[in-house]
C-alpha cells in the first residue's frame, strides 16, 4: 500500500530538510498543498528539494510548477477544480462520497477519498463513512488500488485502511503534529513516526 504525505499548509524553515529526509526513508509520493500562498514560496521550497525527488511530488496549487520543476503531476480540489487547458500528465482529485469515487476514479490516476476518519487538522470535520460502508465499497471494488484514504489516519487505523482495500494512505496531521516549529531543535520524531507508518503500510 502506498504512503502519501501531504505537506503542512504553511511553510516553515526546516521543511525542505524534513521532506528530503522523508524521501530518503522511502516516501512514495508527496502532495504539495499550500492553500492561499504565493507561488514564489512553493518555487523556493522546490529548489531546496533534490531534483531526483521532484518526480514524486504532486502540486495542489500553481499548476505551472508541474512543468517548471518536472513534477509528477497536479491534484484537483474545490479550490482548483479544473486542469489547465491542453494539460497532459498525472492528475488526481479529492472525492467526498462513495458515489463520487465510483464516478470519478476512472478519469484520474488516483483519487483521495475523504474524510475516512475524523480529521486531525480540521476540528469538527468528521468521518463521512461507516466501517460497513467502506467494507461494502471494498467488496464491490469501488475501493481499490486507485483509491487513497485521507482523513485522520494514524498508526492506530492504518492497518484497517489496508484491510478495506485502499491503494494508499494519505497522512497529514498525524505526521506534522510530531514537529513543533517553535520549540523543536531537530525533526527526528517526525522521521521516526514516518518510518513506523511506512512499515505498517508496506
Amino acid at each position: 500500500m502506498k504512503l502519501i504525505i501531504v505537506t503542512a499548509p504553511t511553510f516553515f524553515v526546516e521543511e525542505d530538510k524534513i521532506i528530503t529526509a522523508l524521501f530518503e526513508e522511502g516516501l512514495d509520493i508527496l502532495h504539495l498543498r499550500k492553500p492561499e500562498t504565493p507561488a514564489m514560496y512553493s518555487e523556493r521550497l522546490l529548489t531546496l528539494i533534490p531534483e531526483k525527488y521532484h518526480r514524486r511530488i504532486v502540486t495542489h496549487e500553481h499548476f505551472y510548477l508541474k512543468e517548471e520543476f518536472d513534477l509528477m503531476g497536479i491534484h484537483l480540489n474545490t479550490r482548483n477544480p479544473n486542469e489547465p487547458h491542453d494539460y497532459s500528465g498525472h492528475v488526481s482529485c479529492t472525492c467526498h462520497s462513495v458515489e463520487e469515487v465510483k464516478s470519478k476514479k476512472h478519469f484520474y490516476d488516483y483519487v483521495f477519498m475523504s474524510p475516512v476518519y475524523d480529521c486531525i487538522t480540521k476540528t469538527g470535520t468528521l468521518s463521512g463513512y461507516t466501517p460497513e460502508e467502506l467494507r461494502t465499497a471494498g467488496k464491490e471494488r469501488i475501493i481499490d488500488t486507485k483509491v487513497m484514504a485521507l482523513g485522520g489516519i494514524t498508526p492506530d487505523n492504518i492497518l484497517e485502511i489496508k484491510d478495506f482495500g485502499f491503494g494508499g494512505a494519505v497522512v497529514l496531521g498525524d505526521l506534522w503534529n510530531k514537529f513543533n516549529v517553535c520549540t523543536d531543535r531537530d525533526y527526528l520524531g517526525v522521521i521516526r513516526h514516518f518510518k513506523k507508518l511506512k512499515e505498517m503500510a508496506d
